[in-house]
């Protein structure tokens, strides 16, 4: 599969450039550049509240200042992709994530904080809302696979085992947030287990698209949380237990739909975050990065830079 970028990142840079927010100009600059990780640091350092968690719209669909799960596991995620997801912060993040958590131990999709700020009309703020996979499962996949040890982790796996061992799904989110804590939790064959029953249970309730052609309802990973979804979006890495799902010929058809997704501003679309010209404009660059980054960990070259 490498070798076939044609200028897919010259043209992303472009778009990032043009669109995005400084956060993700840095993050693309260190990801695809050479550019430097404390640049990302100190960009995302901005969106930290004095609770240590995330806000201030880092997810554009949740907007205004306080700290969420949702937004707290994407800055997770930002500290991931830079090798700083450890020691003293980490620990700071994880007694927010504890401070934030139901009875169960485990995170809600979203905490009534978030009421009187705007937010996606999808968005429900509840006074005492459920502990939630969504929410949890990406949090602690990534805190195991980062050896983070914390007295919070013990009863959010256990609530994460739990809800991925009895789920029965009809929503692609809550697949992707079982297969992101099946990622990096430790016991390998207990995941795996776990990761093949899903598997054939996607397959057999249609919520992937294989077909080569693809089915316009679905996104190139970055739909509404309960679209349809194509390979790509279940293992976004060769390493992922959802690789084992698909066949190489239904990946490389999934690549290629994702690769063909480019559009001619150089950005990929995030046509369901359209409710607001922010979140609009937001989306794009965070939706343009994760087709890039996919498409890099398969082996695409992306073809070379611009300049």
């Amino acid at each position: 599969m490498a070798g076939t970028g044609s200028h897919t990142l010259a043209r992303a840079e472009r778009f990032v450039w043009l669109t995005a927010r400084v956060l993700e100009q840095r993050r693309f600059a260190h990801l695809f550049l050479g550019g430097s990780a404390d640049a990302v640091d100190t960009a995302l350092a901005s969106y930290l509240n004095e609770d240590g968690g995330y806000g201030h719209a880092l997810e554009p669909d949740l907007r205004g200042p306080p700290s969420q799960p949702l937004h707290t596991a994407h800055a997770l995620g930002v500290l991931d992709s830079i090798g700083r997801c450890e020691g003293p912060r980490a620990e700071r993040i994880c007694r927010y994530l504890s401070g934030a958590s139901t009875r169960e131990g485990a995170l809600p999709a979203l905490l009534p904080t978030q009421r009187g700020y705007p937010a996606a009309p999808s968005v429900r703020v509840v006074e005492d809302p459920p502990a939630d996979l969504t929410a949890t499962g990406p949090i602690v996949g990534l805190l195991h696979r980062n050896r983070v040890w914390h007295a919070w982790l013990f009863r959010a796996t256990d609530f994460c085992w739990a809800a991925v061992e009895s789920l029965e799904p009809t929503r692609p989110h809550a697949v992707e947030a079982a297969v992101a804590f099946l990622d990096g939790v430790p016991d390998r064959s207990r995941a795996e287990a776990a990761a093949d029953r899903l598997g054939r249970l996607v397959r057999e309730r249609g919520l992937v698209v294989l077909d080569a052609g693809g089915r316009e309802e679905a996104e190139t990973g970055c739909g509404t949380p309960d679209g349809l979804r194509h390979p790509h979006d279940y293992a976004r890495t060769p390493r992922s237990t959802a690789r084992r799902w698909f066949t190489d010929e239904e990946l490389t058809h999934s690549l290629d739909r994702l690769r063909a997704g480019q559009q001619e501003d150089g950005g990929w679309p995030a046509p369901h975050r359209s409710w607001a010209p922010g979140p609009a404009l937001e989306a794009r660059p965070l939706v343009t990065l994760r087709a890039l980054e996919t498409l890099r960990a398969y082996g695409d070259d992306l073809g070379r830079p611009a300049g």
